[in-house]
């Protein structure tokens, strides 16, 4: 490990640090409040669970792509990854920001009760899966399964949607502006008003994302008929 004096920043090579130890410095920072507030981490070459259950207002930089549950159980921390993300990205986070400059694999977001999570590029299948409060923008697309049972929150997804979007879904909001491949059980386009256009805008301007225009999405939400068992739906669920 070496101080970047200039900038600050805590360079943390994992090519010779181990994992456990990196991220019991982080966790050592929420603990005692004492230690850098900037870290930048270099070699991942694919580790899993880089960053994860930060507690405390740290920006925290991941040169490289990384494994399965990057930034699990974020709180007030901003994690910017450069490169692609593994399964389980951002998982149960609860605050803070979580940025992706490359794609993400399954199940981004999944379970995460606030923050925002950005994903310039694509994100696999179930992204957003039991979301529960988190914002997450995507620049690509999204795959099958997306927003599947989302309780609330808001996903905007700035290309197309695969099949099955928001099975089962509950109060999230989906804001899709390519094609969706289908929709899952109890989701429905809505109506686009003017509060859902400034709600896309306002989130687009977060996340960073100034070439697609709030206007050109769709929302889409729960018809409301599955919250309760109906023996006239049973076929649905």
């Amino acid at each position: 490990m070496v101080a970047d004096a200039a900038l600050a920043t805590e360079v943390v090579d994992l090519a010779v640090t181990p994992l456990r130890e990196l991220n019991q410095r982080l966790h050592d920072v929420g603990r005692t409040g004492a230690g850098p507030a900037r870290w930048r981490i270099v070699n991942p070459r694919g580790a899993h669970a880089v960053a994860c259950g930060l507690d405390a207002e740290l920006e925290v930089e991941i040169d490289g792509h990384v494994g399965y549950y990057c930034a699990g159980m974020n709180q007030h921390a901003s994690v910017r990854v450069k490169g692609n993300a593994g399964t389980g990205l951002a998982e149960n986070m609860m605050s803070g920001t979580v940025v992706v400059e490359g794609g993400a694999s399954q199940s981004a977001g999944a379970s995460a009760h606030g923050g925002l999570l950005v994903v310039h590029g694509d994100a696999a299948a179930r992204c957003g899966i039991s979301m529960k409060g988190v914002d997450i923008v995507v620049r690509g697309s999204v795959g099958h399964l997306s927003a599947f049972m989302a309780q609330t929150g808001r996903l905007v997804v700035c290309g197309d949607a695969g099949d099955s979007l928001g099975d089962s879904i509950y109060e999230a909001r989906l804001y899709v502006r390519g094609e969706v491949a289908g929709l899952g059980a109890d989701c429905i386009e809505k109506e686009m008003r003017a509060e859902h256009v400034e709600e896309v805008r306002e989130l687009l301007a977060r996340a960073g994302i100034d070439d697609a225009a709030a206007e050109e999405f769709r929302r889409y939400g729960s018809a409301r008929q599955l919250y309760t068992f109906k023996v006239d739906n049973a076929g649905a669920y």
